[in-house]
C-alpha cells in the first residue's frame, strides 16, 4: 500500500498498530492496511516486543514515535538474575521447535512448557527434521513422554511439507522458539516464501546450528493466523516465576501440589513430598521431576 506524506498538522494525530518486527530499539509498526512505519520508542523508554499493540505519532515520512503499549494479554519473556529478555506479546500459543540434529536440550523444553503454563497460553512442540528418519525415531520415542502429558508432538520435515502444521496454527499468534539450528527460519520460510530468513548448515563437528535470526519477525498466514519468528536461544531463565509457581508450570504435578508433609515443600528432598510419592509410584516421570529440581537448583535453592 503506498504511503501518501500528511501535512504536518496531521502528524500528532496518534494511530493505533501493531510491531511487526524488533531490532533492539527500533521497530517496524504496522497499521491498517498494511501501511508499515519505522518507529522508536519515546525517551529512554523499552520495552516493547514483537505483537505488542501501540499507539505511535508519525514523525516524518514513513517514521514515527511509540508513544504508549497498550494492555497486553499475554508477555513471553525469559529471565535471570540480572536482566529480563521479551520475546513476545499477546501470543495465544508457543510452538517448541526440536529436531534430532544436532542434539536438542530437552531441559530447554520444560522450561518452555513451564513458562507456557505460567501464562496459560497453549503449546504445541514440532519435532522437526523428520526426513532424517533413524535419529527422529530414537527422539520421538524419548519425546513422547509429552504427547503421554497431553501436550501435542508434531513430526514434520519444513523441507518437504509443512501441511500438518497448518490445522495447529489456525486463529492463533504464535510464537516459534528454540535453540538454534533446530529449523525455525526454515518453516518459517515454507509457510510464507516471501519471508526468506537467513538459514545456515549445522555444524556436524560441534553438534551445534548456527544463529541466523537476529531479530523477531510476525508474519501474516491468513487475516486470524500468525507466527512470530524469534532468534535462537540455548536458555531459557525463568527467574520470574516464584518457587511455588514453577511447580504448578509440571501439569501433572497438579493434583499432589499441597498434599506433602509441610506447606513450604520444595519436593527436593523433604520428608512426606507426595510428588517423590508420586514418582515412586510411577504416576509421575522421574525425568520431569529431575528438571522441576534443576530448575530450583538454576535459582540458587541447594538440593539437600
Amino acid at each position: 500500500m503506498s504511503f501518501v506524506y500528511s501535512p504536518s498538522s496531521e502528524l500528532s494525530l496518534p494511530i493505533l498498530g501493531q510491531i511487526v518486527a524488533a531490532f533492539g530499539r527500533r521497530f517496524l509498526v504496522e497499521f491498517a492496511g498494511g501501511e508499515i512505519l519505522s518507529c522508536v520508542m519515546r525517551g529512554k523508554k523499552g520495552g516493547a516486543v514483537c505483537g505488542d499493540q501501540v499507539e505511535i505519532q508519525r514523525t516524518t515520512f514513513g517514521q514515527g514515535v511509540i508513544k504508549t503499549i497498550l494492555p497486553r494479554s499475554v508477555l513471553m519473556y525469559r529471565s535471570d538474575a540480572f536482566c529480563e529478555k521479551l520475546i513476545a506479546a499477546n501470543i495465544t500459543q508457543v510452538v517448541i521447535v526440536v529436531a534430532a540434529v544436532p542434539s536438542f536440550d530437552e531441559e530447554l523444553i520444560n522450561r518452555c512448557l513451564a513458562a507456557a503454563e505460567d501464562q496459560s497460553i497453549k503449546a504445541l512442540i514440532i519435532l522437526n527434521k523428520a526426513d532424517l528418519i533413524e535419529p527422529t525415531r530414537a527422539v520421538a520415542t524419548s519425546l513422547s513422554l509429552y504427547r503421554e502429558l497431553g501436550y501435542t508432538l508434531l513430526q514434520l520435515s519444513a523441507k518437504m511439507d509443512v501441511a500438518p502444521l497448518l490445522p495447529y496454527l489456525q486463529g492463533h499468534l504464535s510464537v516459534l522458539v528454540g535453540q538454534s539450528g533446530m529449523g525455525k527460519s526454515t518453516l518459517i520460510n515454507a509457510l510464507i516464501p516471501a519471508a526468506d530468513r537467513d538459514t545456515a548448515e549445522i555444524s556436524v563437528a560441534l553438534d551445534a546450528g548456527r544463529h541466523t535470526t537476529t531479530h523477531s519477525r510476525l508474519y501474516h498466514l491468513n487475516k486470524s493466523s500468525h507466527v512470530i519468528d524469534s532468534p535462537g536461544m540455548q536458555e531459557f531463565g525463568l527467574h520470574h516465576i516464584n518457587n511455588t509457581s514453577l511447580a504448578w508450570g509440571f501439569i501433572e504435578f497438579h493434583p499432589y501440589i499441597g498434599q506433602c508433609k509441610f506447606r513450604d515443600c520444595l519436593h527436593i528432598s523433604e520428608p512426606g513430598c507426595a510428588l517423590v510419592w508420586a514418582v515412586q509410584e510411577r504416576k509421575i516421570d522421574i525425568r520431569r521431576l529431575g528438571f522441576y529440581r534443576k530448575l530450583i537448583a538454576s535459582r540458587g535453592t541447594s538440593l539437600r
